[in-house]
C-alpha cells in the first residue's frame, strides 16, 4: 500500500471512531464522516465496501489499537506485571475528567448497542473482551509465579472480574456524568488488586 492509501483509510477510521464513539453506530451518518475528512464517498467505498465493514474495521483497528496500547501491551511487556496493573488503573484514576467520561467507553458503548443485533459486531467486540480478559489473566498468574498475588488465586476468575468492573465503571460514569464516579470506582477497583497480594 502507497501512503496516500494508508492516509485516506486512516483518515477514515478516525472519523468513524468518533462519529460513531458520538452518536452510536445505527446513527453514525456517513455523510458527517465524509465532511469531516473532506473526502469523496468514491473514496470511502474504495476502503470499505459497506458501512458495517467500516464499523467492524473501526473495532478492530482503532478501539482495539488504543486498547493494546494503553492497557494490553504495557501488562504483557511489564516483567512485574502486579505493579503494573496497579499503575494503569492509578493512570486513569488520575488521568480522567468530564469530558472523557462524556461519551463513555467506545468499546462499552458499541456492546451494549450491538451484541443483540449483529452477530459479527457481537463476534468482534467479543474478541477484544477475550484479549483483555487473556491479558490481564497472564499478567495475574506471572504475578503469582512471583509470588506478588496469592497462590490461591484463581486469575481466570479474577481476570472476568476486573475486565467486567472496568467496564462497568465506565457504564456508570457516563450514566452519571461524572468523572468523580469513575475515580471513585476505580479506586474501589484498585483496592480489589492491591487485596489479591
Amino acid at each position: 500500500m502507497d501512503t496516500a492509501h494508508d492516509s485516506t483509510r486512516t483518515q477514515l477510521l478516525q472519523a468513524a471512531f468518533a462519529e460513531i464513539h458520538r452518536h452510536g453506530f445505527q446513527a453514525a451518518g456517513l455523510s458527517e464522516i465524509l465532511r469531516d475528512t473532506d473526502l469523496t464517498k468514491g473514496a470511502l467505498y474504495h476502503h470499505f465496501p459497506s458501512k458495517h465493514a467500516l464499523g467492524l474495521a473501526v473495532i478492530d483497528e482503532v478501539i482495539q489499537g488504543r486498547l493494546a496500547e494503553a492497557i494490553f501491551r504495557p501488562l504483557e511487556e511489564a516483567e512485574d506485571p502486579y505493579p503494573a496493573l496497579l499503575a494503569l488503573l492509578d493512570q486513569r484514576i488520575h488521568g480522567m475528567d468530564d469530558e472523557a467520561v462524556k461519551w463513555g467507553c467506545p468499546l462499552n458503548n458499541l456492546i451494549q448497542e450491538m451484541s443483540a443485533v449483529d452477530a459479527d459486531f457481537r463476534d468482534h467486540l467479543s474478541a477484544i473482551l477475550t484479549r483483555w480478559q487473556g491479558v490481564v489473566q497472564a499478567a495475574l498468574a506471572r504475578a503469582q509465579a512471583q509470588g506478588r498475588v496469592r497462590a490461591d488465586l484463581d486469575c481466570e476468575a479474577a481476570s472476568l472480574f476486573l475486565v467486567a468492573a472496568w467496564e462497568g465503571c465506565w457504564g456508570i460514569a457516563k450514566n452519571r456524568q461524572s468523572a468523580a464516579v469513575f475515580r471513585q470506582c476505580l479506586r474501589e477497583l484498585r483496592d480489589y488488586v492491591r487485596g489479591l497480594a
